[in-house]
């Protein structure tokens, strides 16, 4: 199983043309199971230019499998853990949202599928994640 990550929708929704956006082109017309989280989900959505284009991309993200992390407390405190020592590591993580993403891989045993340095910082301290 899979989790597609917010930097290649966008860059699948812009038409762009790049390995990530080739194996997410695969994954759907192979029909391989892939998913997105409730991270993600906010991150597109929030990305759209109007109205008629939010209604669009959140008719078409309603399809899609979702991975949710569970409603408790331990996986946002592992999610600062492993942003802690990112940072203790010298490797600056742009956003919190990207370890809540990796915590969703974690819990679900999903590869990640991304286009986002910030990932390949977060794998250097991550032996559990594998990345698609």
């Amino acid at each position: 199983m899979i989790l597609v990550d917010t930097s290649v929708w966008i860059d699948f929704l812009r038409n762009k043309k790049n390995d990530q956006v080739s194996k997410l082109d695969t994954l759907i017309r192979e029909r391989i199971p892939f998913g997105i989280n409730e991270f993600i989900y906010q991150e597109l959505l929030q990305g759209t230019k109007d109205v008629q284009e939010f209604k669009l991309l959140k008719s078409y993200l309603d399809t899609q499998r979702f991975y949710p992390l569970p409603n408790e407390k331990t996986p946002y405190a592992e999610a600062a853990k492993r942003y802690f020592l990112c940072r203790r590591e010298g490797y600056t993580i742009r956003s919190s949202i990207d370890m809540l993403i990796v915590q969703t891989c974690i819990s679900h045993k999903l590869s990640l599928l991304h286009n986002d340095k910030d990932f390949e910082k977060i794998a250097k301290i991550e032996k559990k994640l594998h990345f698609y």
